[in-house]
């Protein structure tokens, strides 16, 4: 009897596992369906102008908002699973539309490399008031949230973060930790000498820049640190993909970070990856350029498509090299200072050769970037010539025609049509099949002449026997 108990509970339990499978399935092409339907109409809006343009992003922002409120409805681990399922392009689209408050835990859900891609597109800025502290558990962080100042006597935080934060929020965060916590919007006031400064009770004080690489654009964004009897104190005014990047390695990986120094030194290290990849995409975007440029012809319109990507490629590698600038003097300001342990030391070491590679790419993507402008202009002043040639070859086509035009117009030349006895219409279409003759004459003396000008001759490298 027991047996035949057993048995129905497990073809139950593998019934409703097949029906969760079906309606994963069920869930993943619906989405993979809206996903579909939104690159269309966005492929279609950069084809189009007008009212139709408008209609298409109108049905673009439907189908986003249907796709955002259908995957609020799944669970986290189906949208997870929907995630895993979907390739990169779709997959970064259906993330983008992903709810703020749920994207930590569907991260730690996620295969590693699937978590730092999604990471790594920066898509999701925050504008809410987040404070999440971070205590070791484990050898592994393990995050807290915090929404009212009672939960902070109950943790030991090596590292506590807080994004957007209100002046009431600021406020209890400094009086339980007996500090003062800056309002975000004020570090970009900052002078450079106040940017790096140790206070008489031991408290660092820092304020870097890094990087937020999204796809309406690129900024720097201002971080300010203070280390505080070994706990790490972040606030900035909106999230960083290298700050999520962090929390998701620091979760997963035992023993990746031991304390609130670690911690500051590892969102660098973030920092300097997370700039190589936009480096990376900046050489894909003009590797592209240079392939639209260098062709034998190009159009205006073209031209100044290239300006403008040669421009955005500009922004984002002088942003880069803003942030990994700044990130160096911040890492020398710690050496200076003896701020960090021989380990620390040695990391930081690392971080600085990483940074000196960047450098060069930075200088190369520059004298690319200014080659591709000049080349683009060159094409752009090829073309207006060729404008003002055709323009003056008309001219001069014309010049004999207008004389003779107005020599034919004077009273005179009737008086001399009449002295030959003929008809007026006789005439004057003489007279112009003769001023006809005379332009094309003209016209094909000007093209004899063009094909007789010396051409310059091709540079021959001799080849060694």
């Amino acid at each position: 009897m027991n047996q035949q108990s057993h048995q129905t509970d497990a073809n139950e339990d593998l019934t409703e596992a097949d029906a969760n499978a079906n309606e994963v399935k069920d869930d993943l092409a619906q989405v993979h369906d809206l996903v579909a339907r939104i690159r269309v109409y966005e492929e279609e809006t950069r084809n189009q102008e007008g009212p139709r343009q408008e209609l298409l992003e109108i049905l673009q922002r439907e189908h986003k908002f249907r796709l955002k409120t259908f995957l609020a409805t799944l669970p986290t681990v189906a949208v997870a699973v929907i995630l895993s399922a979907l390739p990169e392009d779709e997959r970064a689209i259906a993330w983008k539309e992903t709810a703020e408050d749920r994207l930590d835990g569907i991260l730690d859900l996620l295969a590693e490399d699937v978590a730092e891609e999604l990471i790594g597109d920066g898509q999701h800025t925050s504008s809410k008031v987040m404070v999440n502290a971070f205590e070791l558990h484990n050898g592994r962080l393990r995050q807290v949230t915090v929404d009212r100042p009672a939960l902070l006597t109950d943790i030991k935080p090596i590292w506590v973060d807080l994004v957007a934060p209100t002046a009431r929020v600021r406020n209890w965060v400094s009086k339980h930790y007996g500090l003062e916590i800056p309002d975000p919007e004020d570090l970009t006031d900052l002078e450079s000498s106040a940017r790096y400064y140790v206070e008489d009770n031991g408290e660092v004080h820092m304020r870097s820049d890094f990087l937020l690489d999204l796809d309406e654009g690129s900024r720097n964004v201002a971080v300010g640190f203070i280390v505080h009897n070994d706990i790490l104190f972040s606030v900035r005014s909106e999230e960083l993909p290298v700050f999520r990047l962090q929390r998701l390695r620091a979760r997963s990986q035992p023993g990746y970070v031991k304390s609130g120094t670690d911690v500051l030194l590892d969102l660098y290290a973030a920092d300097v990856e997370y700039s190589a990849n936009a480096l990376e995409g900046v050489y894909g975007e003009l590797e592209q350029v240079g392939t639209q440029v260098l062709r034998s012809a190009i159009t205006d319109v073209e031209a100044s498509q290239i300006l403008a990507g040669v421009a955005e490629a500009e922004d984002i590698n002088g942003r880069t090299r803003r942030s990994v600038l700044d990130t160096r003097r911040a890492l020398s300001f710690l050496m200076r200072g003896k701020l960090l342990s021989e380990v620390q030391l040695s990391d930081v070491r690392e971080i600085l050769r990483d940074i000196e590679s960047l450098d060069g790419h930075t200088a190369f993507l520059f004298n690319k970037i200014n080659f591709l402008m000049d080349a683009t202009d060159s094409a752009i002043n090829i073309n207006a010539n060729k404008k003002i040639e055709r323009l003056t070859i008309l001219s001069v086509v014309f010049m004999p025609i207008n004389v003779l035009a107005g020599m034919g117009g004077m009273s005179e030349f009737s008086t001399m049509a009449q002295a030959f006895e003929w008809p007026m219409w006789i005439a004057y279409t003489l007279f112009t099949v003769f001023v006809a003759l005379v332009g094309l004459i003209m016209f094909v003396g000007l093209r004899y002449f063009e094909k007789r000008q010396p051409k310059r001759p091709r540079a021959v490298v001799s080849k060694s026997a």
